[in-house]
């Protein structure tokens, strides 16, 4: 018969196996598994057009029947107008489809609506390679599109009506279907025009190989004998629908979805679709600027052109969030020709591409309240994978050294503090013994005890409390960029920002804690003993569910230390004997 202690050690092995076995099987029915996503041919036609543009009075609207076209409130001082919506079958033929390498987009004809958005080079999921990612969708149970349009006065968007354009006979020549595929060489404008009224306009989308900014312009021809004025407004209009490639559960933080601008007053703001919710309506002006809607790793955005005030508004209605601007009002003499421009970026949260486009657009890439930590955490990530090591787990671990190195002297000096406590360890231990039954006792014997070896009992918890605020920044980092998402390391491990999917970092990681406690004097009294040798355990579990990046990282972290602590041991421990 085996002895009690191997009995032991076999029952434990065995129990931790199973545990393991355990939490693979929970992370296969229950984890973070992502939705299927299935598409469909076309977005819906059926539309209500005087539902596809705001109509908002920023103090209490008059009347609900209002439609979603833009009133004169929203452009200038004036009353608000209410405008009834009518509802009409659309053509499903009204609908074309720009395709490139980078966008796919489905145009409206009716009022040049961008309705559903396709970005290919970003796969929804790894396990769907072939499924581009959806960011805008007109759809039963989804509505997320983009809109432009003038409004004001001489407005052809407003009523409750929509221009009703058509593509001009030379690019209609150039159609496969209903599909356009814009050259990989050289930049597209693809007009729309329609006449209203004795105006013609002329709505140009400018396409740019290799980028997801698309110029819009309204040029407007005045053939009447009066004036023309208008003012131009960009909005986006978005339900409560999840985002393709949702995870069905994450222990961790929820990423933002919602909308956001910049405001003179705030850099970056957020307008978070619970607070639309309640009847929170919300307005502002800014010079130039933007208005966005967030999800994770993905941004669309309407960028107003620099140097001209704007007005800002966002409000909810049936269930629908809205979020733009209006441009203020321009007047076009009869004859003559004028334009009204605005830029519409929808794609990755690129923190580089959305720096140039617009000031503080850069901030929609959101790494919270430590963002001066992992702002240039991310630029030497990012610099180190560009540079030195074109895979993003190396990077990882290269960065963790070099935080290291400037980092150790202080770790150096919290190494010797707790090799000064395993010395006088002993001493400690039989103190404890000595007063077990008189804890102040104990107390005052321990600190006398400090005192005299000229050992600092708090010393040795700077190793664990520095590398903190780097943790939580390299999180947001991991979290929040997009450079990260699907980046595969080697082996299983094949999206550093998900979790580890057989749980090997999160237990590696466990176990370089544990032996890292060896290494370390046991403080305080049995009790708190006790609870320190349960934290790996803890930390373990916890990072269970923590994007492997993020493990590899404290992974990394904790060899490090490992090495040097026992070369401090080491060369603490050749000192004393050459003293004795």
């Amino acid at each position: 018969m085996l002895p009690a202690e191997v009995q032991r050690i076999i029952l434990l092995v065995g129990l931790l196996a199973t545990a393991y076995l355990m939490i693979l099987a929970w992370n296969e029915d229950f984890g973070a598994s992502t939705q299927t996503v299935v598409r469909t041919d076309a977005p819906t036609s059926q539309v209500t057009p005087g539902a596809d543009l705001p109509a908002v009075e920023m103090a209490q609207p008059q009347n609900d029947a209002v439609g979603d076209l833009p009133d004169e409130s929203l452009f200038s001082d004036a009353p608000a107008q209410a405008s009834a919506a009518t509802t009409s079958d659309a053509d499903a033929g009204r609908l074309i489809k720009v395709s490139s390498s980078t966008l796919v987009l489905w145009i409206d004809q009716l009022g040049g609506d961008i309705v559903r958005a396709w970005l290919p080079e970003h796969p929804v999921t790894i396990d769907q390679p072939d499924t581009p990612m959806q960011i805008l969708e007109r759809a039963p149970g989804k509505l997320y599109i983009a809109q432009s349009g003038l409004g004001g006065p001489d407005g052809t968007d407003k009523g409750g009506n929509r221009p009703n354009y058509r593509l001009p006979a030379h690019i209609a020549a150039q159609l496969d279907g209903n599909t356009l595929n814009l050259p990989s060489d050289a930049a597209f404008v693809l007009p729309f025009v329609a006449e209203v009224d004795g105006v013609v306009v002329e709505k140009r989308f400018t396409f740019t190989p290799g980028s997801y900014l698309v110029e819009v312009e309204h040029r407007v021809e005045n053939r009447r004998s009066a004036p023309f004025t208008a003012g131009l407004f960009a909005q986006l209009k978005r339900d409560n629908h999840e985002p393709d490639g949702t995870t069905s559960f994450t222990l961790g933080p929820q990423p933002y979805l919602g909308a956001a601008v910049t405001t003179d007053a705030e850099r970056y703001q957020k307008v978070e679709f619970d607070d639309l919710a309640d009847g929170e309506s919300f307005s502002d002006s800014v010079d130039g600027g933007w208005v966005a809607i967030l999800q994770h790793y993905f941004i669309s955005a309407w960028v107003a052109q620099p140097d001209v005030r704007h007005k800002l508004f966002g409000y909810e209605r049936g269930g629908v969030h809205f979020i733009g601007y209006t441009a203020p009002y321009k007047t076009i003499a009869p004859g003559q020709v004028g334009s009204y421009t605005a830029s519409f970026y929808v794609g990755p949260k690129d923190q580089k591409v959305l720096e140039q486009i617009a000031p503080n657009l850069n901030l929609t890439v959101d790494y919270g309240f430590l963002w001066w930590l992992a702002v240039p955490l991310f630029n030497l990530l990012d610099w180190l994978h560009d540079n030195i090591a074109p895979n993003w787990g190396v990077a990882i671990m290269l960065l963790t050294l070099l935080v290291k190195i400037v980092l150790y002297p202080l770790f150096n000096t919290s190494f010797r503090s707790m090799a000064n406590m395993r010395r006088v360890a002993p001493d400690m231990k039989r103190l404890q013994e000595r007063y077990a039954d008189d804890r102040q006792k104990l107390s005052q014997e321990m600190m006398a005890l400090y005192k005299r070896e000229k050992v600092n009992p708090l010393g040795g918890c700077l190793p664990m409390l520095l590398p903190m605020p780097i943790f939580l920044a390299l999180y947001w980092v991991l979290f929040e960029s997009v450079e990260l998402r699907q980046a595969p390391f080697f082996l299983w491990i094949n999206d550093l920002s998900v979790l580890d999917p057989y749980f090997v970092l999160p237990l590696l990681m466990g176990a370089s804690m544990y032996i890292q406690q060896l290494l370390s004097p046991a403080m305080g009294d049995p009790m708190q003993v006790r609870m320190m040798r349960l934290m790996p355990v803890f930390f373990t579990v916890l990072f269970l569910f923590f994007p492997a990046g993020l493990v590899l990282y404290w992974l990394v972290n904790n060899v490090l230390s490992l090495a040097q602590q026992y070369w401090v041991n080491r060369q603490y421990d050749a000192a004393a004997a050459s003293k004795a």
